[in-house]
Order: structure tokens, then C-alpha cells, then sequence
């Protein structure tokens, strides 16, 4: 995860980029993309990426920066498993948490190739979502789904036995089915053009306390985690600041060979880039050492305990080299309508920041900004995603990185096939056992220590929402301070008093009791109604500020349709039947004086024949 201000994101020069000629392509664009006498978004330019969206780079930087994407978004991809564990009642199950690590890794990666070749298709790395999280672990709290107290005891499990197997693969089938009917949901809104209708209504304080309440509910699992050694906790939380935020201007001179120069030295923001894998390795390093030397306790009884490398080393050795994950290993997913409610609030958070991720990545990535066909195909294709996470059971859906977003302002390499080399990195990462297995085996402070720096960036980024509004208004304040406050007091309040919610009817009761106690649920829906019930002007509820936020220069259609087309032809060539421009998700054709217009209003030197002869050809099988 990259902890990234907006300075760095655009103007942080990244010497490893260098023209044969000597000079720099860094700086970020002052716009979405170059016109078309810059050569449509394809070349250098004045955008001064090193490479744009379309562009292809050499494959050994296609290897090496999609690996990089890949490690950026590992933070993530790892802590959902090891949050959700618990809850599970997997906590003593360390070859179980090694294979969801595995199987997030995997689907990940098919849905990451989903969405760049058929989605959005912008260089936008897909994986698994904090928004999901807070309504699965409410619904795993239900007094049905509550781990029994046999397994919260190391000395009773056997994690081999049938009886154990079925505890954990229950609630797993559960979380699954939610998934994949809630994500119907997603697939619907996205490919319906629905998404273009509902963002109308909602803005800003909508958002914020939608997002700030995804990870404020999340301090109890942190504390437990980190609490277990505050000194490894709050070294590792030490390392990840010093690395993201004071040596992030400082490059590392690394070995590099370029035509010219041959073999040579090249500065590297790798502390920028990589602060929380740092990070953790060095902690995780430093428990290795202090175990080694007996400093930690080896009582198991004795504070501290879980800081040894060695409480969590036998899963190295037990996981197999290779193991592929398919749909169904935990079993036929069952569905409730509590999970199937709870899980949808979670689907409207993740699509809404997976817009804004959209329009960000365009411009950091030298495209124009995405149309609407575009923003619903990729709501769509994140809907799929969600499906295949609820199919293979990763126990999470997926949703758009906004860290590997910001990845690309720093490496100024914005072309799709470094993501799609970043997805291959994903699925050999979920194949090879060991991979799912190192990672699961990481000290539990360590973990903690880890997550209080990435809840506090996942609540921070919900309240940078206010900028855009008029946080002088009473009205603002008022809307935004209540809902968050409420949004954690109901469902205080409701997990401690579930008896005085029951109705008779259990179904019912069920889905009460998620909804009050998944508190994005009750802060999103407050600032939701509120918002769009209490006057206030556009200006003051951010409205105006918001949409031309998401707004970019007017592009030619050739340009957008280089971009957003769907690829192998797919719409020109092959399935181009008259209704298919009639689908929201699918690009509209312009007619042929418009393009013509464009093309001459560009000062391109083509004649009206050329372009009417071109016109069946525009927008043809793009490539990947």
C-alpha cells in the first residue's frame, strides 16, 4: 500500500525513465490526455509519461513493474484473510488462512484481466475490499454463525478432524452465497447504465462517512493484533511511516542497463514505492533475530508469545508447492437474506469508490476521461468479479486499488499490459502454495501493527470527501458529524441488545441485526437521506466541486474509442449488430460528419473521402 500525498502524485520525477536522447519523461499531464496532434494519447509527447495506456514497454519492464503493482496491492490482498480468520474460527488454522491467501491471490487476478480487457479497461489492479469486511464480520457475529468455544482453544483443535472442517466450511458458504447474490446487484447497476442514474443523488457527504465507517469499527481486531507485543506493533507502524512519509524524496541509486549507456546506476523512489512490504519484512526480520536469541518469551502463557516467527512456522513446511483453487472448494454456498442485505451496503461503497479510482486512473494514466459506457461495462465487470470471489470463496468480493492508482503517477507508466503482467504475477502467486503460506506466517503484532496504519488511511481517505464541500456550513457539519457518530453508536448498541430487536419472525430478526450493527450501513443511509432532504445549494453540498472534479478536456471520439472500445474487434468487426450501440455498456458509433468535424477541427490532414472510407475501420480492434 502506498501512502502517497497529492504532491506526490504529481510532480515526483522518477529518473529511472530516461529517453535515448538523455532526457526525462516524468511529469504528470496538465490533462487527462494529449491532443490529437500530440498523437492521440500514444506518444511521449507533452504528456511525459514514459508510457500511456495503449503503449506497450519492453517486456522485462512489463515483468518488473507488474510485479511491482502486484507487491503494492499485497497489503491488502493479505489482511482480509488474516481479519476474517478469526471470525471464521480459522485462528488456529494457519494451512487453512494460507490457502484464502492463495485463493484471493488467484481470483484477483483473473478479475484484474477481466477488467482490463473487458471492462473499464484502464491499467487499474482489481482486489479484495475492505467494504465487504465490515458487514461480513457482522454477520459472522449472529449468535448462529459465533465460533463455538472449543475452537478459541489451541489445545482442542484438530484441524484435520471432520468436525472442524464443518465449523469453519459453514460460515465460509455463507459469507459465499451472500456474495454472489449481492453481487448480482453490482452486475445489474453496472450494465443497466443504473450507476449514471444514482450518482445524481449521490455526492460527498454521502461518501464520507460511507468509506470513514468501513475501517472505524475495525480498532477492536487491530488492537487484539497489535496488542500481543506494542513494542513489535509500534516498531513496524515506525518503519512503514519512516519509509512513506520522510524518506519518500530520497532515491536509491540501483543497477540498470539502458542502450547507450550500458550498465549504469539509476535513482529509485523504492521507499515511496514499496513502504509497508519494507516495512514488515524488516519487523518480521527483527522477530526472526529475537527469536532466534530467546528474547521473546517461548511460553505460550507469557506476554508476548506471538512475536516469535517460530508460533506460526510449521505452515511453511505443511503447504503444498502447488495448489490450484477452483469454485466450490469449501463446499455449495447457502444464502440468508441477512448477508444478502449486509453485503449490498457493502456493494454500493465499493462501486462508488471504484468511479472516482476510474476517473483518477485516466488521468494519471494519459487517457481521456471514461465515458459512461465505460464507468457502467466496469461496474459490470466488477460484479463478475464479485461473483467469481463468491464462487472460488475467498470470503470478500473485489473491487479498483486506489494505492496501485497512485502507483502510476509515481512510475509514470500507465500501459494496460504492465497490469496485465501484474495479474499473471497474481494467479502464479495463487497457484504456488508456499507464496499463501510465508505470508499467512507473519508474527500477529507485526499484522497489528500493520493494519492500525492502513485503517487510519482507509478513515482518512473517507474524510478527505469534505474537501469538495462547504465544511463552513452548519448544515455540513451537522450532516456528516451525526451520521458518522451514529453510524458508531447503533451498532454499539444493537450487538449488545439483539434481544430487544427480536420480532419473532428469524429471518427478519436476522437481517435487522446486520443492517443495525454494520455501521457504514447506518452512516452511509443517514448521509444519504439527509443530504438529499435538508436544503442546501450545490455549491455548499459539494455537488458542483464533485462533478467537475470527474470532469475532463472534451476529447476526440478517435481517441476515446482507441481507449474504451472493447478489444479483438468485438463491436466493429465481430458483434456489431444495429441494436448493440443501444446497450449502456457498449460504445456509441458517431456518425460520419461528426468524426469528420473532429478530425479537421484537430487540424489533421485528412480528406473527407479517407475519413468516410476509415469510417467502419475507426475504433477497430484495439489493441491490447
Amino acid at each position: 500500500m502506498t501512502l502517497s500525498s497529492d504532491k506526490e502524485l504529481n510532480g515526483i520525477d522518477n529518473p529511472s525513465f530516461v529517453g535515448e536522447d538523455g532526457s526525462h519523461s516524468c511529469s504528470l499531464p496538465d490533462h487527462a490526455a494529449p491532443g490529437p496532434g500530440e498523437g492521440g494519447g500514444t506518444g511521449h509527447g507533452s504528456s511525459k509519461l514514459a508510457y500511456t495506456v495503449t503503449e506497450v514497454p519492453p517486456w522485462y519492464l512489463c515483468i518488473l513493474l507488474g510485479i511491482q503493482h502486484f507487491l503494492t496491492a499485497m497489503g491488502g490482498l493479505v489482511a482480509i484473510p488474516l481479519i476474517l480468520s478469526k471470525e471464521l474460527c480459522l485462528q488456529h488454522d494457519l494451512l487453512t488462512q494460507s490457502h484464502l491467501i492463495s485463493t484471493i491471490f488467484f481470483v484477483s487476478g483473473i478479475c484484474t484481466l477481466l477488467q482490463v480487457l473487458f471492462g473499464v479497461r484502464l491499467p487499474i489492479i482489481q482486489g479484495g475490499t475492505f467494504a465487504f469486511l465490515t458487514p461480513t464480520l457482522a454477520m459472522l457475529s449472529l449468535p448462529k454463525w459465533k465460533c463455538p468455544a472449543w475452537t478459541q482453544n489451541a489445545t482442542l483443535v484438530n484441524v484435520s478432524s471432520p468436525e472442524f472442517i464443518e465449523v469453519w466450511q459453514t460460515r465460509m458458504r455463507e459469507v459465499q452465497g451472500a456474495i454472489i447474490v449481492a453481487s448480482c446487484f453490482q452486475i445489474f447497476v453496472g450494465f443497466s447504465g443504473l450507476i449514471g442514474f444514482l450518482m445524481r443523488f449521490i455526492g460527498p457527504l454521502t461518501i464520507a462517512p460511507t468509506i470513514t465507517l468501513v475501517a472505524l469499527p475495525l480498532f477492536d481486531s487491530a488492537g487484539d493484533e497489535a496488542g500481543q507485543h506494542w513494542g513489535i506493533a509500534f516498531m513496524t507502524i515506525a518503519f512503514i511511516v519512516l519509509f512513506s512519509q520522510y524518506l519518500k524524496d530520497v532515491p536509491v541509486p540501483l543497477p540498470s542497463y539502458q542502450r547507450g549507456k550500458k550498465c549504469h546506476f539509476s535513482p529509485v523512489y523504492l521507499f515511496q514505492i514499496f513502504p509497508v512490504l519494507l516495512g514488515l519484512s524488516l519487523s518480521w526480520l527483527l522477530c526472526y533475530v529475537l527469536t532466534v536469541t530467546d528474547v521473546l518469551p517461548a511460553d505460550s502463557t507469557v506476554y508476548g508469545h506471538l512475536a516469535r516467527t517460530d508460533t506460526r512456522g510449521d505452515v511453511l513446511s505443511q503447504a503444498p508447492w502447488f495448489r490450484l483453487p477452483y469454485p466450490g472448494q469449501w463446499g455449495v454456498p447457502t444464502v440468508s437474506l441477512a448477508g444478502i442485505f449486509g453485503i449490498l451496503a457493502g456493494v454500493i461503497s465499493s462501486m462508488l469508490e471504484s468511479v472516482g479510482d476510474y476517473y483518477a486512473c485516466a488521468r494519471l494514466s494519459g487517457a481521456p476521461p471514461p465515458p459512461k459506457h465505460a464507468i457502467s461495462r466496469g461496474i459490470g465487470v466488477e460484479g463478475i468479479g464479485c461473483l467469481l470471489a463468491g464462487a472460488w470463496g475467498t470470503g470478500n468480493g473485489t473491487t479498483s486499488y486506489s494505492e496501485n492508482v497512485g502507483a502510476l503517477g509515481i512510475t509514470k507508466v500507465g500501459s494496460r499490459m504492465v497490469i496485465i503482467a501484474g495479474a499473471c504475477a497474481m494467479l502464479l502467486s495463487g497457484i504456488f502454495g508456499k507464496v499463501g503460506a510465508m505470508l499467512a506466517s507473519i508474527p500477529t503484532p507485526v499484522i497489528g501493527g500493520m493494519f492500525l496504519v492502513m485503517f487510519g488511511v482507509i478513515t482518512a481517505v473517507g474524510i478527505s470527501n469534505l474537501q469538495y464541500t462547504d465544511m463552513n456550513s452548519s448544515r455540513n457539519i451537522f450532516i456528516f458529524g451525526f451520521s458518522v457518530f451514529t453510524g458508531l453508536t447503533v451498532p454499539n448498541w444493537a450487538s449488545k441488545n439483539s434481544t430487544l430487536l427480536e420480532t419473532g419472525i428469524i429471518q427478519l430478526d436476522q437481517v435487522i441485526q446486520v443492517l443495525l450493527t454494520t455501521g457504514m450501513f447506518v452512516g452511509g443511509l443517514l448521509g444519504f437521506i439527509l443530504d438529499n432532504t435538508i436544503p442546501g445549494t450545490q455549491e455548499e453540498r459539494g455537488l458542483l466541486a464533485w462533478k467537475n472534479s470527474h470532469k475532463g478536456e472534451a476529447d476526440n471520439s478517435q481517441l476515446v474509442s482507441k481507449v474504451y472500445d472493447l478489444p479483438f474487434g468485438i463491436g466493429t468487426k465481430y458483434c456489431a449488430a444495429s441494436w448493440f450501440r443501444y446497450l449502456p455498456a457498449c460504445p456509441k458509433r458517431l456518425p460520419v460528419s461528426k468524426r469528420m468535424d473532429e478530425l479537421q477541427a484537430a487540424g489533421q490532414e485528412s480528406s473527407v473521402k479517407a475519413s468516410s472510407e476509415q469510417h467502419s475501420k475507426i475504433g477497430a480492434d484495439t489493441r491490447i
